[in-house]
């Protein structure tokens, strides 16, 4: 199995984790704010539990967005430089995936990922679980609460902080949500496991290329 680094810091959590022969470990804490004292020394003591520095992983993969505009830049900043500074690839995954990614062996075939934007605005996107794994459907976007409108109508579970916005979406929206779980954030964990499909599939980049996926023009605001 490939040795892979997965970030992220794209909202209130704070997580890093592993791809080792034995599977994915992960340290993840919340920390409102202070990630960028908290993900190094984070990452560090990952590491150093498993006696493994730098030079020994294949690639780093980061939680590319969307979520809080400095949040995607500590973690971004960190991932590319540990890439450049070792000659690795550097693997982007979606935030929104991989909060459903979570939930890949739930009951549910259908999953709502929904992260608060701040000013009264979402960040969502429709995956489909298929064999174990998150797919999108459509596009990500961001909206408001109210223009949330959800073209699949099966029935779906509902994901992450954005469902705190539930009763100010559509009628229709809200009659398609079967399950609710709020306290979903995004994790390295699933970072990695998505990471892992994607370095299989030669998804993977130079550090250089890099920009996370902020969907808002104004990021100032986030």
């Amino acid at each position: 199995m490939p040795r892979i680094l997965a970030l992220d810091s794209s909202t209130e959590a704070c997580s890093c984790a592993l791809t080792l022969d034995s599977g994915i470990t992960e340290s993840f804490d919340i920390i409102p704010r202070g990630h960028t004292r908290h993900m190094l020394p984070m990452i560090k003591k990952l590491m150093n539990e498993h006696e493994l520095e730098f030079a020994a992983l294949d690639a780093v993969a980061v939680g590319a967005g969307p979520g809080s505009f400095t949040g995607l830049r500590i973690a971004a900043g960190v991932a590319q430089g540990i890439a450049f500074g070792t000659g690795i690839p550097l693997i982007p995954v979606s935030t929104l995936a991989c909060m459903a990614q979570q939930k890949a062996q739930s009951a549910h075939s259908f999953i709502l990922s929904c992260l608060d934007a701040r000013i009264n605005e979402v960040y969502w996107a429709v995956f489909s679980l298929q064999s174990g794994k998150a797919t999108l459907l459509g596009e990500e976007q961001l909206t408001r609460p109210e223009a949330l409108l959800l073209q699949n109508n099966e029935p779906m579970l509902a994901v992450g902080n954005g469902m705190e916005f539930y009763q100010q979406m559509p009628e229709d929206t809200r009659q398609g949500l079967v399950e609710i779980d709020a306290g979903v954030y995004p994790r390295a964990s699933a970072i990695a496991e998505l990471a892992l499909e994607q370095w299989q599939a030669g998804q993977h980049i130079d550090p250089a290329e890099f920009s996370p996926t902020y969907l808002r023009n104004q990021v100032t605001q986030n």
